[in-house]
């Protein structure tokens, strides 16, 4: 069981790329970092409808910084997955405070995490509950969350380096579990393991298409709750080679493209992950019941969704891309890349970012129409993330009917 967390990788978010990011900040104040911390907050976790106030002090307190490389410290509080070595990622700050939330930490909780990565989720959890009994199956990773840990005192964190699908069982029972990996079902142990009346929270799916649920304890049976979708992906080992169903690459598809899924019933269009500011219509769609609506009015501010698959670049050589649209008073955000449009992101074997195509940019006010084009796909192509919507522009944009088909 291996995992790389949540949203591939950086320019998927923000346009970010690592490789034209702006030099590290080396050295800087305490108080620095603690700014950008605020307002990471503010921005990222508040802003976004975090609202448990002892989750917002805590994510205000956790020096993020400290859990990702020096050439990365100039990005720790953008909303963002970070590389960490060993091809696994930090997870961005709204899905750790996310998840804390969701679990309702306690003062005298013992929560076991599955998956430490970098420590930092650990961390948070530190000032919250009364004892983290946390499990990382890669052991560099491991061994460096932790030194970090212990050296930044989180005296209250118990780390361990193992299968964290076996659990925990001479720490358990725990009150909460959180697990940053993706089965396509809750194991076993760590049913066995949860208190009863205890919570637990995993993302759960196919490789590409995972939801997070809540299950809580109750007379020995779990009862379940469907949460938001999520992008968890397991990378290598048992778990992964266990899958009943697995991703065909050389089949690129998108899920739910008409927007007509709401299998939970909370407002969001199923399938799609990291959705920020967008309504799903339910009335006068051009394709079926249902469409979506993406709408800012603050440049700069996230308006999108995320879908991710797998392609073989090798063998899928090129996609006709289609979608229906219409916009009113869209314009571009703060920086160049903010356009509404449809963004394909390309990455090789190593989740590498190999480059991307466009469709777009949708700027000014036009009535629902037909958009088209021919993609071609790098060779060295293993999986892409679609990403859509105003994508830090202004306005509001319509889309549905949204088609991905193999050009052979």
């Amino acid at each position: 069981m291996k995992r790389i967390i949540v949203f591939l990788l950086i320019n998927v978010i923000t346009g970010f790329v690592i490789g034209n990011s702006p030099e590290p900040v080396l050295a800087q104040s305490s108080a620095f970092f603690r700014d950008l911390r605020h307002e990471m907050v503010t921005r990222y976790i508040e802003g976004e409808g975090i609202k448990n106030p002892r989750v917002l002090s805590s994510m205000k307190q956790v020096p993020r910084h400290e859990f990702v490389s020096s050439k990365l410290k100039n990005l720790a509080y953008q909303d963002l997955a970070l590389p960490i070595g060993y091809k696994q990622t930090i997870s961005p700050p709204y899905v750790v405070a996310y998840m804390t939330e969701i679990i309702d930490p306690q003062p005298e909780d013992k929560v076991l995490e599955i998956g430490t990565g970098s420590g930092f989720q650990a961390a948070v959890l530190s000032g919250l509950v009364k004892d983290v009994y946390t499990i990382e199956i890669v052991e560099g990773l491991g061994k460096k969350a932790a030194v970090r840990l212990k050296r930044l005192k989180y005296d209250n964190v118990h780390t361990r380096i193992g299968d964290g699908y076996l659990g925990w069982p001479e720490e358990a029972p725990f009150d909460k579990i959180i697990v940053t990996c993706s089965p396509e079902k809750v194991p076993q142990p760590l049913i066995d393991q949860l208190k009863e009346g205890g919570m637990l929270l995993i993302p759960l799916g196919e490789r590409y298409q995972q939801v997070f649920h809540l299950f809580q304890k109750e007379q020995g049976q779990l009862k379940h709750k469907r949460l938001i979708p999520t992008l968890f992906v397991p990378m290598t080992g048992r778990s992964e080679d266990k899958r009943e169903v697995k991703p065909n690459p050389l089949q690129p598809q998108i899920i739910n493209g008409s927007f007509e899924l709401d299998a939970n019933r909370d407002k969001k269009v199923d399938n799609w992950h990291y959705q920020r500011r967008v309504n799903w219509i339910n009335v006068g769609a051009p394709d079926g019941t249902s469409y979506l609506q993406f709408e800012n009015e603050t440049p700069g501010n996230l308006s999108q969704i995320l879908q991710g698959m797998a392609i073989d670049g090798s063998k899928v050589h090129a996609l006709d891309i289609s979608l229906q649209v219409s916009y009113l008073n869209t314009a571009q955000g703060v920086e160049n890349f903010q356009q509404p449009g449809f963004i394909i992101h390309f990455y090789d074997k190593i989740r590498r970012n190999i480059g991307q195509a466009y469709i777009g940019p949708w700027v000014g006010s036009r009535e629902w129409h037909l958009q088209s084009k021919k993609i071609s796909i790098p060779p060295q192509t293993r999986e892409a993330v679609i990403q859509l919507g105003l994508n830090g522009g202004i306005g509001v944009l319509n889309v549905d009917q949204l088609k991905i088909e193999k050009i052979e």
